[in-house]
C-alpha cells in the first residue's frame, strides 16, 4: 500500500473554474480574454445583441448604423415606389432615376423627421406609411443614441502590461515580477493585484492552481507604474524551480487587476497572463520616470518593457 503523500508547503486548488486541462494551452490570453472556443451555440443569439453592440469596435458600430440606415430607407423607398410617385407632391424630374431618388430621400426625411418640404404625400395610403416610418425612426434613433452613450460612458481599463515577466534578485532572494501602467489620464485608486500560478502536478496528469503571495497586493494611489513582485523564498511554490522546470510544468501566471476609477466612480477589472516562455530570467526593469525641469515626474510609457540583465 502506497503511503499517503505528505501535505504540501503550499495550499493548492485543483481548479479555479477555468477548466484548463493538462493538454490545454494558456487559460487567459494576453488581452485578458479566456482562451476558450465554444461549440454548440446557436448562430443567432438575440440575448447577446446588446452586448455585441456595446463592445464591438467603433468603426464596426458606425458602419452597422450606416448600413441599417441605408437598408431601412431603401425598404421604405421601395414601398413608396410600389404605391406610385403620383401620390406625392414633388418638384423633381420625371425620369425613372429622379422618381427613385425622390422616393429614397423622402424616406430619409421621414425617418429622421427632417422634412424639407419639396416633396410631400397627397394620399392617405402614403401618409399612413410615412407615419409608421416616422415612429420607427424615433424609436431607432432613440436606441442608437442610447447605445452610443452606453459605449462612451462604459468604464473600462486601459492598462498596459509588460510583455515579459522577470525573475531577478530581490531583497536577498529572487522575485517573480511584472510591471504595468495606466494608458489613460484618469485616476485609479485602491488598485489590487492577484496572481495565480497554474502548473501541472508532479504526476503530470492534473493541473493545480495556487495564489502567489505578493510583496504588496494593494496600493492606494497609482500615479505612475506598479511593479508587482512575488518573493521566491522557501515558502514559495517557485522555490528551487528554474526555466526548464517551469516549461515542463507548462506554468502560467494568471493576473487579475482590480481598481476603482475615480472618473466614473466604478470598479474596473483587467486580466492578462504570462506563460513560462514569457518569463525572462536574470533581468530587472529599468526606471520609467525621471524628474522634469519643472519639478514634475515624467513617465515614458514606451519603457514599460525596458529591462536589463543582472547577475545573480
Amino acid at each position: 500500500m502506497t503511503p499517503p503523500r505528505p501535505p504540501s508547503r503550499t495550499s493548492f486548488n485543483d481548479d479555479l473554474g477555468l477548466g484548463i486541462g493538462t493538454e490545454s494551452g494558456r487559460g487567459v490570453n494576453k488581452d485578458g480574454t479566456f482562451n476558450v472556443r465554444r461549440l454548440g451555440m446557436p448562430r443567432f443569439r438575440s440575448y447577446e445583441g446588446y452586448h455585441r453592440l456595446i463592445t464591438m469596435g467603433g468603426l464596426h458600430f458606425l458602419g452597422l448604423v450606416l448600413l441599417g440606415f441605408l437598408i431601412t430607407n431603401a425598404f421604405f423607398a421601395a414601398i413608396y415606389w410600389s404605391i406610385g410617385m403620383d401620390h406625392f407632391i414633388r418638384t423633381g424630374g420625371d425620369t425613372r432615376w429622379d422618381r427613385m431618388l425622390d422616393a429614397f430621400f423622402f424616406s430619409a426625411q421621414t425617418l429622421t423627421t427632417v422634412g424639407y418640404g419639396h416633396i410631400s404625400p397627397r394620399s392617405h395610403m402614403v401618409s399612413a406609411v410615412a407615419a409608421l416610418e416616422s415612429l420607427l425612426g424615433l424609436l431607432s434613433f432613440a436606441m442608437a443614441t442610447g447605445l452610443l452613450y452606453g459605449r462612451f460612458s462604459r468604464p473600462h481599463a486601459q492598462l498596459c502590461f509588460s510583455q515579459q515577466a522577470l525573475v531577478a534578485p530581490y531583497q536577498g532572494v529572487t522575485g517573480f515580477m511584472f510591471r504595468f501602467v495606466n494608458r489613460r489620464s484618469n485616476q485609479l485608486i485602491e488598485v489590487e493585484a492577484t496572481v495565480v500560478l497554474s502548473l501541472l502536478g508532479e504526476d503530470l496528469l492534473t493541473r493545480r492552481f495556487v495564489t502567489l503571495p505578493l510583496e504588496r497586493s494593494k496600493i492606494s494611489l497609482f500615479p505612475t507604474s506598479w511593479t508587482v513582485v512575488h518573493p521566491i523564498d522557501e515558502a514559495s511554490p517557485l522555490a528551487g524551480m528554474q526555466d526548464a522546470e517551469l516549461r515542463k510544468a507548462r506554468a502560467e501566471f494568471i493576473v487579475l487587476i482590480k481598481a476603482f476609477d475615480d472618473t466614473f466612480a466604478q470598479t474596473i477589472y483587467q486580466r492578462t497572463s504570462y506563460i513560462a516562455e514569457e518569463v525572462r530570467w536574470g533581468a530587472r526593469f529599468k526606471a520609467m520616470t525621471i524628474a522634469g525641469p519643472d519639478g514634475r515626474m515624467v513617465m515614458d510609457l514606451n519603457l514599460v518593457d525596458a529591462a536589463e540583465a543582472v547577475e545573480g
